[in-house]
């Protein structure tokens, strides 16, 4: 090696340490934008489907990622007439909210299942602002709707983003705390139908090491109806 490149090496060697801690921790905790506009053309299609077959109010809405995309509404609440699914993948938290009078006002729905996180995370969103969007989605639903409650789903653990799982955690502590404060919210963590013995995801639990399985979603449906059964619960005794 040259000296001039031994020196340049150096040099920059001791800029990189030099750097402060604190301005490296700020920059991790830098807030990603979301380009919403990807999502018009899923919305425009909600939007169709809502004018061929326009929506009931007092339903019950499915929204969020993929986790709901996929989820087979239809077949795990067969016996429920007014499920409706809102999933589109690949979404934030922030998107829901950018598209909440087109896609949720509509339904006017009763209650609403959310599931959104997940990809806030894997886009390295950290976790308190992940907690700050849902507290503005849930703003925006008291605001609009404010006798519909929501029933949020934790942000899942997965074989392919086990990595992670310890900022999901921290997202899903600090939602579930905003939860906790708000009678119209809930949070319903999932993680151990997902979870072995062990501690580490059930591979079998999903279909390609990210989305889950039919088995797991019978899993899921299972809690969430006796969610839905209690809230309507809730409802009927608040009711004078």
């Amino acid at each position: 090696m040259s000296q001039a490149c031994q020196i340049f090496l150096s040099i920059f060697m001791a800029l990189l340490l030099a750097t402060p801690p604190a301005l490296a921790e700020e920059q991790q905790d830098q807030r990603v934008e979301i380009d919403h506009a990807k999502w018009e053309s899923a919305i425009a299609a909600f939007e169709q489907q809502d004018a061929e077959h326009p929506p009931t109010p007092g339903g019950i809405l499915f929204l969020g990622s993929s986790s709901i995309r996929k989820w087979d509404t239809a077949r795990c609440f067969a016996q429920r007439e007014d499920v409706v699914n809102r999933g589109f993948g690949g979404s934030c938290v922030p998107d829901s909210t950018y598209y909440f009078d087109r896609v949720v006002l509509p339904q006017q729905p009763r209650i609403i299942v959310f599931y959104a996180g997940d990809n806030d995370i894997a886009r390295k969103q950290p976790p308190r602002y992940v907690a700050e969007d849902f507290q503005t989605f849930a703003d925006r639903t008291h605001q609009a709707l404010p006798q519909t409650k929501i029933i949020y789903i934790a942000i899942k653990p997965s074989v392919s983003r086990w990595q992670l799982w310890p900022q999901m955690q921290q997202a899903n502590k600090l939602i579930a705390d905003i939860c906790a404060d708000d009678e119209l919210l809930t949070f319903l963590d999932l993680s151990d139908t997902l979870l072995g013995e062990d501690g580490q995801p059930i591979p079998e639990r999903f279909t390609d090491g990210l989305h889950l399985t039919e088995d797991a979603y019978d899993l899921w449906s299972t809690r969430v109806e006796a969610q839905l059964v209690n809230a309507d619960q809730q409802k009927d005794q608040a009711s004078p």
